[in-house]
């Protein structure tokens, strides 16, 4: 390898650790995300959409948001969740869990038989990776309902 070899070699990987300091100064300044309330306060929009929406919040080891995913749109009572569309980016961002936020257009925020199932299978698909499944989130116009909270999880 010859010097201006080594020498660019050098500087592709400052630029690498500049970025990455960046992006962990970005999300020390990101809220934490340590309770029901200020996960719902933090997807607070998703109160007003008339299309169930899954949002997944991706976290580090100090439950900050390091990355967030519309998972999917459905319909005015219903959405597809599986656990490869919510586990797949987390593991892309090497992310230390996982919060699954979805709204209930209805206003009831009373979680239905399928959130429930949906809801063991990603906390089973979540041990086994080693990424836990944090809480599962389920907000309205009503207010919100915390699986973990509840004893869910």
């Amino acid at each position: 390898m010859s010097g201006a070899e080594l020498e660019a070699d050098w500087s592709s990987m400052a630029a690498d650790e500049a970025h990455w300091a960046r992006a962990a100064l970005a999300a020390n300044r990101r809220p934490v995300l340590d309770t029901p309330e200020k996960v719902a306060e933090r997807l607070a929009r998703l109160r007003g959409l008339r299309k169930e929406h899954v949002v997944a919040l991706y976290l580090n080891a100090r439950h900050r948001e390091i990355r967030r995913e519309t998972v999917s749109v459905g319909t005015l009572t219903a959405s597809l969740i599986h656990p490869r569309e919510i586990f797949a980016p987390a593991i892309a961002a090497s992310a230390a869990g996982v919060l699954v936020v979805h709204n209930h257009p209805s206003g009831d925020h009373t979680p239905s038989p399928e959130d429930r199932e949906v809801t063991k299978r990603l906390a089973r698909a979540g041990e086994l990776l080693g990424i836990p499944l944090v809480d599962h989130v389920i907000v309205s116009a009503g207010g919100h309902y915390s699986f973990r909270q509840n004893g869910m999880l």
